[in-house]
Order: C-alpha cells, then structure tokens, then sequence
C-alpha cells in the first residue's frame, strides 16, 4: 500500500525527519539519491521542509538548532510513532521510565509533537496529527519502508514501548534474534540488539528507506560523498545496506523482496 490516505494508528511508526547542519545540503543529497522534492519551508516553522516524492509527503528535512549555549545536535533521522493524544503518550512516556526531551507542541494546525527517549536512550519522536498525519507514501522505491529500534535491552523495550503505546514487540518466526513491532495485530517495524551493531553505538532508531537497486544507489552515495556503514548484503528480507548522508546521518537502504 504506497499510498496512504489515513491516519495512522497508535504506535506506527508514521513519519521520519532529519535536523540537517545544512539543510539546503541535505535537501540536494536526498533529491538526488532518492528523488525528492522539497525547499526550506516558512519562517513561522523555523524553515522546515516537506520533502515530496511524486507529490506525496515522504519525509522532512529543516536546520538544526539548538538554545544558546547548547551544542548542536547530532544529525540523526527521527523516527516519530503516531499518536492520538501527544499530552497522554507524553504522561505514559514518563510513567515507563522514558525521558522528555522536548515537551509536547503545537505544530501549527498540523498538529503536535514531541521528542523523547526510551528507558535504553533510543531517541523518538511522537506525532499528534491535525491536518497532517504522517507520510503519504511508503513502501516505494524512494520512500519510507521500515523502522528499525536497536536496543540493548528487549525485555525492557517490550515493557516500554508496550504501556507507553500499546506496540507489541514479539519474535520474528524464522529469524534469530530479531522481533517484530506489531499494532493491532499488523507489523509495523523491526528490533534488533544493540551488540550487532559497532561498538559503542548507542540505541537508536534506525530509518529504511526502500530503493530499486541497492548496489547503484550506493554507488551514487559514495560519489556523492555519503559513508557506507554496512556494505550492501542479502538477508531475508531483500538486498540492504546501511550508510550515512555526506553530514553524517545513518540510515538503511533496502530493495525488499516484496518489490
């Protein structure tokens, strides 16, 4: 289903952004490599972009900025999970042992947000949607296709992300050490444990954005002065490989086997 035209549920994984030191950088990498469109957004939403493939929301992309004072944050992709009442996650988030990094928001009239981290320091977002609700297109070469939490803790992840969300987190049959996110009976994204991944990695949320050939797509990157991480490789799933964007941000590529 490429196209989505509803809210999502509690607990989905709904929409992806990236808080770029550069951001018209950002905006021309991404155009390039996965064939978005978008441009620096109004004043009154600090610039924010709504990068467009085939003029469907896909992701978003603004500057970072921090207070006066503070460092400037890592250049990270945000995974925000979709929320019906931002206060009430935000009351249940805290009432799990998870952290409040930014409170709930206004986002204009599309509705509201908020950033925290979960009990292992994996970084989120949440989304309360008003007249925007998430990305309106997945699961195409291009766009959004997966949402991958890597944890040190499941265990500890399944108790929180279940009271803070109602997001089931069970094993995937015929993978070893690898479980599914699951809402409302439906697989909505992956966990995976913190130790496959280098050292000293902390836990995070790892975004997958589907593309029709994994290896040329990679090649492109690299001449566009991105990193790859993980070479590409073939897993159950399809073709992947993780890689990071010329000012650092990691993320996965994948040609799934369903495409």
């Amino acid at each position: 289903m490429p196209e989505v035209t509803t809210a999502y549920a509690t607990g989905t994984p709904c929409w992806v952004d990236l808080m770029a030191k550069d951001q018209q950088a950002a905006l021309d990498f991404y155009r390039d490599l996965l064939g978005w469109q978008g441009q620096s957004g109004p004043a009154e939403f600090g610039g924010y972009a709504v990068c467009e493939l085939n003029g469907k929301a896909a992701a978003g992309i603004g500057p970072a900025m921090a207070p006066e004072g503070m460092p400037e944050p890592p250049t990270v992709w945000t995974s925000y999970l979709a929320s019906t009442d931002a206060q009430a996650t935000q009351d249940a988030i805290v009432s799990a042992g998870g952290t409040l990094l930014v409170p709930a928001t206004d986002v204009g009239n599309l509705g509201r947000m908020l950033i925290a981290a979960d009990p292992q320091g994996a970084v989120f977002g949440v989304w309360q949607p008003g007249e925007f609700f998430g990305a309106q297109i997945v699961n195409e070469p291009g766009a959004l296709t997966w949402n991958e939490l890597h944890t040190s803790d499941v265990p500890a992840a399944t108790a929180f992300y279940g009271e803070a969300f109602g997001i089931e987190i069970q094993p995937l049959d015929g993978a070893d050490s690898y479980w599914e996110l699951r809402v409302g009976g439906r697989a909505v994204g992956g966990v995976t444990l913190l130790a496959n991944d280098p050292p000293g990695t902390p836990a995070h949320w790892l975004t997958y954005f589907a593309v029709d050939d994994v290896d040329s797509t990679v090649d492109a990157l690299v001449k566009a002065n991105g990193t790859v991480l993980a070479p590409p490789f073939d897993m159950m799933a399809g073709r992947m490989t993780v890689v990071a964007d010329p000012q650092g941000a990691p993320f996965a590529m994948i040609k799934p086997t369903s495409l």
